[in-house]
């Protein structure tokens, strides 16, 4: 047995799936699924396990799983599905499709996008009058197709990435799901938390027919079994301090503990199952050893310049600070930083962040003022660069959030956070 079947980062965890914190959850989706009539939203953050959790409770066969990313119309959601369960699309449906792209001059369409042919000359040449009466007779057409095709079965749809569709395509989404799930039409809807009332926005009418499961990061017991789980497998030894440090480190992820253990494994030379004895031992160097080699599964490294730079400034420079690290740096320069040392947390007030900062300064750092506007600034510059809300800053309540594992990850281990 290779050391890449037992830890699967990104692929279904056979041997190392722990499923004992989500029983309720999992009683609580087949119940609803049973019962009919039900939009189920599943909402956690990334990285938390969401589509694995689905994809056992359900199995992958019961799943026909896409993704809200690249929808521009409802049509381009339900044609997936019919790609994926093989449906034979009626020819007024495939001319409908067609027909959204047509244009004069020399570009094609094909399956309803327009390829240009070299540079595609010409103008449009249908109304929007028009357009827009074939566009709803297409998205009609998908929805009856939709429920003929899957109401009163056992397969499931699950959107995952709701949230990627654009707002004003969510309404339409939102009220043809409506209409599916009355005709027993299974449909699982799969966001981030701070979007996960977005298809009932979409459709108030929706209130009352769907219900929600809540996710959050996994507890540091949780993701130790993981580890307990797998090294036996391979015949690793290992202390439980070795463990404690890559649960700290996967900052609530079971993805991310998949990948630091197995990155643990080929540090200790082990790809397959060994007769030999190995241990994984509680060894700071062995520790930076496979948390370097792991932050390379990750790239924030332009998202953190930005960060590190701050907004432009208008007028003066901002003030510099010596700091205990041999280097000397702004108030976005320390934050990154301040972030980045142990011990690692996703979620920090205001009185330990600036601790942090203080700490790390020889003399005196920057005033409270100018560290809750850099927290501001840096949440917005993060999100935008990044395109999705990965970091927040809650002004109200002085809390800087990171919502993503793998950002706090890439702060703490990348050289780029230092240079």
């Amino acid at each position: 047995m290779k050391a890449s079947d037992v830890f699967t980062p990104g692929r279904f965890p056979t041997h190392t799936f722990v499923d004992d914190h989500l029983q309720d959850k999992k009683a609580q989706l087949l119940d609803t699924l049973d019962a009919g009539s039900m939009l189920i939203s599943i909402s956690g953050p990334s990285k938390s396990g969401k589509t694995v959790f689905i994809e056992e409770c359900l199995g992958r066969t019961s799943l026909i799983q896409v993704t809200g990313a690249g929808v521009l119309r409802p049509s381009d959601l339900w044609m997936r599905v019919f790609d994926l369960i093989g449906t034979e699309i009626p020819e007024t449906i495939s001319r409908a499709a067609s027909t959204q792209g047509s244009v004069s001059g020399s570009a094609t369409v094909e399956g309803g996008v327009i390829l240009a042919k070299g540079k595609a000359e010409g103008s449009v040449s249908r109304g929007a009058a028009e357009s827009e009466t074939e566009t709803a007779s297409l998205s009609s057409d998908c929805l009856q197709l939709l429920i003929r095709e899957l109401g009163s079965t056992d397969l499931v749809v699950f959107i995952d990435d709701f949230h990627y569709i654009p707002r004003e395509v969510q309404i339409e989404v939102s009220r043809q799901i409506k209409e599916a799930i009355r005709n027993n039409v299974k449909i699982i809807c799969a966001s981030v938390p701070y979007h996960a009332d977005d298809v009932i926005r979409g459709n108030p009418d929706l209130r009352g027919r769907v219900y929600s499961i809540d996710f959050e990061y996994w507890g540091g017991d949780t993701l130790k079994k993981i580890a307990y789980k797998g090294f036996p497998e391979l015949g690793i030894d290992f202390q439980a301090s070795a463990v404690d440090n890559l649960v700290a480190e996967a900052a609530g992820s079971p993805q991310l503990m998949q990948y630091l253990c197995l990155n643990a494994c080929y540090e200790l030379g082990i790809r397959e199952k060994t007769k030999d004895v190995a241990e994984l031992l509680q060894d700071p160097d062995h520790l930076g050893n496979i948390c370097r080699r792991t932050v390379l599964s990750t790239d924030y490294g332009s998202v953190l310049e930005l960060m590190k730079e701050g907004p432009k400034t208008r007028g003066s420079d901002r003030n510099v600070y010596i700091t205990r690290f041999g280097w000397n740096g702004d108030v976005y320069r320390l934050l990154v930083k301040a972030l980045s040392i142990d011990p690692p947390q996703l979620t920090f007030r205001y009185p330990s962040l600036n601790d942090r900062i203080q700490g790390m300064c020889e003399s005196g750092g920057p005033s409270g003022s100018s560290i809750t506007s850099a927290c501001a600034h840096s949440a917005k510059i993060v999100n935008d660069a990044a395109g999705e809300r990965i970091v927040e800053w809650d002004g109200e309540h002085d809390v800087f959030d990171i919502r993503d594992p793998y950002f706090l990850f890439y702060l703490r281990w990348s050289d780029a956070t230092d240079s």
